[in-house]
């Protein structure tokens, strides 16, 4: 949480400090109360003095709208600084977090990003609001309570020191066992949210294979497990209040007893003893809620301490280069050398000794089967991950020579799941060049076989993309992503299985226009289909990660046999021969 604060309180520190002390005048105004209180009944009560019980009656009104004023002004800063705060911390969490590789993906987790920047940052938000508003106030009170009870009798004022030190033992015992539950509480929380975007994102395909309950299950154990946690610490935390309600009120009773031998023996004033305890509920409060800052306070550190993991985590592919390369105007689009991968803790790599090379304009198409590493190839080309030996190169440099941006302007990615964000055609289209215009983009759109369906939508480029893209079916959203890589005329392409949900006659079309659009852009084709790769310059075929043949369709059908094999399961050998 300190950590947190040093690099975000800053530009609210002001406000903050100004909350702060708008609630210590508060507290000094509530000290006075119990003396004010105990004046009222040793001079105006005890002397049947109707004026001098007015005139201090008329002074605690005061006292309290005063205090109503400040307490007021310091809810205000509270609140500016917190969701200042907050917002702050919530965008440098997102924009770390889009800014990770995505091996730091991977590692952290999407679902557990997802209630790091939500869950967390509102649990850290509450704990600096009550960190401005209550934690300058109950300790300030409590102590301010114990040194005015010492000033009127230190005899009775050892009461407070003998309750404060049992108190201070209950806090330690029973927070030092609930703040490992905080933490899991979050992490599985994280799991909760994961299960969560796996049963609603599969939602179809859930009720298809009739597999409600079986998720509802799923649920209800991470469930159970999250709140099980949370009942224990829970039933920890409520030892607090009671425990220190009792210490606190046996030393009231003692004060009481003692307090009256006092009064009775003359040393001690009814309307002193009135202020004592007056003074010793105002501990006993304070102390309460203390308790119950601490618990606030634990949690919000262990949110913080999951932000600043994100916050600190270096991207694990980050740019080398100082600024813009010059691309090599006689170099191949694309080159391989020796190029290996291996996904963190995997066993195997995903792809071991893969070379080639793609001319400018050329074309190549990479199949195999599932697993084979054919999206970790294409992965490694725009650098969301890096090759662990081995090079690749993009327009005769080494893909790490490349700012990112640079990179990623001479290489257009079509993944091969879909995704648009919610907005427009045109906003989604605009991704890559974002001052392309309507000619540009209805250009991509044409090639993509996707004019025809946008013009026909209401607005047509400013037609409304709902999240996801859920607005349209699976064929036009795996079009609009292919427009959407096109716009700008990338000299490389890179098509990741990205034509899955086309059928054969619009993936024909397709592969013709893209041929002839992108007559000088190399372009690289991820595909399961024998009809969607055979017409490439070469073809590259993948079997577990290793280069099983490199070639035209022809000298593959002669040369490699798992070539061969894959060509007739889909087609027959007449048609493979043809």
């Amino acid at each position: 949480m300190l950590e947190l604060l040093r690099r975000y309180l800053g530009p609210y520190r002001a406000k903050a400090a100004f909350g702060m002390l708008a609630k210590v005048v508060e507290v000094v105004f509530e000290l006075l109360v119990p003396v004010i209180v105990a004046s009222m009944v040793d001079v105006g009560v005890a002397r049947h003095d109707g004026r001098a019980i007015a005139l201090r009656g008329g002074l605690l009104v005061v006292l309290a709208l005063v205090g109503f004023c400040f307490t007021t002004v310091c809810q205000k800063m509270a609140a500016l600084v917190s969701q200042g705060m907050g917002t702050d911390l919530r965008e440098a969490s997102f924009a770390k977090a889009v800014g990770l590789s995505a091996v730091d993906v991977d590692r952290l987790g999407p679902a557990s990003l997802v209630t790091r920047i939500t869950s967390d940052v509102n649990q850290v938000q509450l704990a600096i609001a009550l960190g401005i508003r209550q934690l300058i106030r109950w300790p300030f009170l409590g102590v301010g309570s114990i040194v005015a009870a010492l000033l009127i009798d230190w005899r009775l004022g050892l009461v407070f020191l003998v309750c404060t030190p049992v108190i201070a033992l209950v806090f330690w015992a029973v927070l030092s066992r609930c703040v490992p539950y905080f933490r899991s509480m979050q992490e599985k929380l994280d799991h909760i949210s994961l299960l969560v975007r796996e049963a609603l994102g599969g939602a179809r395909v859930m009720r298809a294979f009739r597999r409600e309950d079986h998720e509802r299950g799923r649920f209800r154990v991470a469930a159970a497990s999250q709140a099980a946690d949370a009942i224990a610490s829970g039933r920890l935390s409520s030892l607090l209040n009671p425990t220190t309600l009792l210490v606190m009120d046996l030393g009231v009773v003692v004060i009481l007893w003692l307090g009256g031998v006092r009064v009775d023996s003359g040393a001690l004033t009814q309307g002193k003893v009135i202020a004592f305890v007056n003074y010793m509920t105002q501990t006993l409060l304070s102390i309460v809620y203390i308790a119950n800052l601490v618990v606030v306070f634990t949690r919000g550190a262990a949110s913080a301490q999951r932000l600043v993991e994100v916050l600190d985590c270096e991207p694990s592919v980050v740019d080398l280069a100082s600024g813009p390369v010059e691309p090599l105007a006689d170099a191949p689009a694309l080159e391989l050398e020796g190029v290996s991968f291996a996904y963190p803790g995997a066993a195997v790599p995903a792809l071991d000794g893969v070379t080639l090379t793609l001319a400018r304009g050329g074309s190549l198409g990479v199949i195999g089967g599932t697993g084979s590493g054919k999206s970790t190839l294409v992965s490694l080309v725009p650098r969301l991950y890096d090759a662990a030996s081995g090079s690749v190169r993009v327009l005769g440099h080494d893909v790490r020579e490349y700012p990112s941006g640079q990179l990623r302007s001479h290489v257009g990615l079509v993944p091969q799941k879909a995704a648009l964000v919610s907005g427009t055609v045109r906003s989604n289209l605009l991704w890559r060049k974002g001052d392309a215009g309507d000619e540009e983009l209805w250009s991509a759109l044409a090639t993509a076989q996707a004019e025809d369906f946008v013009r026909d939508k209401e607005g047509g480029l400013d037609a409304v993309v709902e999240a996801g893209g859920r607005n349209f079916s699976g064929g036009q959203l795996q079009r609009l992503t292919i427009a959407r890589a096109l716009v700008g005329e990338p000299e490389l392409v890179v098509l990741d299985d990205s034509a899955s949900a086309l059928d054969l006659a619009t993936d024909a079309r397709l592969r013709a226009a893209l041929a002839r659009d992108l007559s000088q852009s190399a372009r690289v084709i991820v595909s399961q289909r024998v009809s969607s790769v055979r017409g490439c310059d070469q073809i590259l075929v993948l079997d577990h990660g290793r280069p099983a043949g490199l070639g035209t369709h022809e000298e593959l059908v002669g040369g490699c046999p798992l070539y061969r094999e894959i060509c007739l399961s889909q087609l027959s050998e007449r048609e493979v021969l043809a």
